[in-house]
């Protein structure tokens, strides 16, 4: 590590090279931070003021990868993640100079003051008995994984489950598949003392808050600093550490990457501890949420527009019609990580629901609306003779609709409804922000123990690829035979 005084050049795209050596210095500079955090609080503060750009990354290790890439001049993070990304990444340094200093507490759901109490008196049990220094001794001076060996067992007390950031070592993050850190240890401590068992949700840093709103956790753990604006919204305990806000830039005197061989690489982000297994879960959990959803979207968006050809026709079902027509016009006119986050927050709020179950109703709902107009286009698209000569031949409305409408709007429109489901395969990766592990999501745990961004990307990127192609050969083969039946 370089002494303070060290002048760092920090090399930006159609910039000036900006020279920093210590706080001061980062006036007029474009500031790094998580989406969220204290960090995001101070450099918003500079922001207001005039004196610089905030660019705001979900993740620490994304805003730390973008620095060694000179597209930003410094990153304010928590103290301790901040010399664990200069551990694992070469190029980059901390400034000696705080920020600013804070303490870090656990967050609560404002109604729930008696568990406050509770989580408060345990940590002053805990701070008697020295637990919590040795823990975070163990953890910072020995760069253990785990400090703190909980009980075991069902504890008549219930459930505790914390919602936590897993990108923060050392207060959480992954090792050998396991949430591990501070954080973690200290609130499995504070279990034992309640008597109860734990349960550890990771989640986006910005959802933590929510998931303690909405019920979906009782306590969020993740190197949180008390704030006014976030006393706003939750309850916060005692607090059980200090920490500060630090700086990290660009050191001139070491290499940008790690410039480690594509060999080395690959083994440290999937060999090294099993990492692969997050991929292998990830991707177990993103087919099953779009097969899934792909169901649920064929089978409705089917109904609706069946409903909406219906009433076009002649005026039947003026009641369904109109509620179709509002559904397609909300679903269409609102984001799908809007949809998913109301119906995982809002819609099963009280719900001790599975995070998949939600990812494909979610995803299903929302491809639904548009295959349903999709499959609406098909049908309008077959000749009104068709429909004509099945009800000539006594064949019943459904009946001509199901056996000899259907069946052609469904090869006018397959190649559409093969995009829409390419569409749908492709959105799941947004099933991350509630906390789900899918392909995505698996991809940012190894980027957050690696901080390397290319590898992880690059293998997530090429298995889509690889079922995006598998399904659009499938719609292909399903289409071919379709016009050689035409002909028969």
């Amino acid at each position: 590590m370089l002494a303070a005084s060290a002048w760092v050049i920090v090399q930006n795209t159609g910039r000036e090279p900006k020279a920093i050596a210590s706080i001061a210095d980062i006036k007029g500079c474009i500031i790094g931070v998580q989406l969220g955090t204290t960090g995001d609080v101070k450099a918003s503060a500079l922001e207001k003021e005039g004196h610089n750009e905030v660019e705001r990354y979900t993740k620490a290790a994304d805003a730390v990868q973008a620095l060694t890439q000179g597209k930003i001049d410094c990153v304010v993070v928590d103290e301790q993640p901040a010399y664990a990304f200069c551990r694992q990444t070469n190029g980059i340094r901390v400034l000696a100079e705080p920020l600013s200093t804070e303490y870090l507490a656990m967050c609560l759901a404002k109604p729930d003051s008696i568990m406050a109490r509770m989580v408060n008196n345990a940590i002053r049990t805990l701070k008697q008995k020295g637990i919590i220094d040795t823990i975070i001794d163990r953890h910072i001076k020995g760069d253990a994984s785990t400090a703190y060996t909980p009980k075991r067992g069902g504890r008549a007390a219930g459930v505790l489950t914390v919602a936590t950031n897993a990108t923060f070592k050392p207060y959480e993050y992954y090792d050998h598949g396991n949430i591990v850190g501070i954080d973690i240890d200290i609130a499995h401590a504070i279990a034992d003392e309640l008597n109860m068992d734990i349960k550890v949700e990771d989640m986006e840093f910005d959802a933590i808050i929510a998931a303690i709103q909405n019920g979906k956790a009782r306590i969020g753990a993740a190197g949180m600093t008390v704030t006014p604006e976030r006393k706003g919204s939750v309850l916060f305990t005692e607090p059980y550490a200090t920490s500060r806000q630090m700086v990290i830039v660009r050191d001139n005197n070491g290499s940008a990457t790690a410039g480690h061989g594509i060999i080395s690489r690959f083994k440290n982000n999937f060999i090294a501890d099993g990492r692969y297994t997050y991929l292998l879960k990830g991707l177990g959990n993103t087919l099953i949420i779009t097969v899934c959803a792909m169901l649920i979207s064929l089978l409705l968006g089917t109904l609706i527009a069946v409903i909406r050809t219906t009433h076009d026709n002649n005026g039947s079902m003026p009641i369904a019609n109109i509620l179709c027509k509002t559904y397609l016009m909300i679903i269409r006119g609102t984001p799908t990580m809007v949809q998913l986050l109301i119906i995982y927050y809002v819609v099963f709020a009280a719900v001790d629901i599975s995070k998949v179950l939600v990812a494909v109703v979610a995803f299903g709902l929302n491809s639904a609306a548009y295959l349903a107009e999709v499959i609406r286009s098909g049908i309008m698209a077959v000749d009104k003779g068709q429909m004509e000569a099945g009800r000539s031949l006594g064949l019943s409305y459904a009946t001509t609709m199901r056996r000899i409408v259907m069946p052609q709007a469904f090869k006018n429109v397959l190649p559409a409804i093969g995009n829409e489901l390419i569409t749908l395969l492709k959105e799941t990766s947004i099933s991350g922000y509630i906390g789900l592990t899918d392909l995505t999501k698996g991809s940012d745990i190894i980027r957050s123990i690696t901080y390397d961004a290319m590898m992880p990307l690059g293998l997530v990127a090429a298995i889509y690829f690889m079922l995006v192609i598998a399904l659009s050969t499938g719609i292909s083969r399903i289409e071919k035979r379709m016009r050689k039946n035409e002909y028969r």
